[in-house]
């Protein structure tokens, strides 16, 4: 945690550096003009958004990092698992076509859209009737419980 905290706030000052740079550069460029008609706003306008948002995300994850009151997470450890790092991620059906269903319902109603109107209220009937056998699979059939 401690080196991402590093190399966002490195992002960040690269970031700084870059603008001025930009900023700079795009001035010299143009030595007829005023130097704020001669900046580049867009890029020196995202550049800075760049450092705000580097910056913010170093923040966030130092503030994180002293919350956990410094705890090592399993990625920052030598010794560490692969399984040390696993979070449940719930239950899927491993032979489920509902999905399958339901993707070819938003393909549909996609396709609907670009090419056959008449076919939306299909794709969502298809839809209602995917999201409905998916979420009550497991009341009827062989998964049961």
């Amino acid at each position: 945690m401690r080196s991402n905290i590093g190399l966002w706030w490195l992002l960040a000052g690269f970031f700084g550096l870059m603008a001025v740079v930009y900023t700079a550069w795009s001035i010299i460029a143009q030595p007829d003009l005023p130097w704020y008609q001669a900046v580049e706003w867009a890029g020196s306008t995202a550049f800075a958004f760049a450092v705000f948002m580097s910056a913010m995300v170093a923040f966030y994850i130092q503030l994180v990092h002293k919350g956990q009151h410094g705890v090592a997470l399993p990625e920052d450890r030598d010794d560490a698992d692969i399984d040390d790092g696993d979070a449940e991620l719930g239950e899927f059906s491993p032979w489920s076509w509902w999905p399958l269903v339901l993707a070819g319902s938003a393909a549909i109603a996609i396709i609907s859209l670009a090419v056959a109107q008449f076919l939306l209220p299909l794709a969502l009937g298809l839809f209602a009737v995917a999201i409905v056998g998916w979420v009550y699979e497991y009341y009827r059939g062989y998964f049961a419980r």
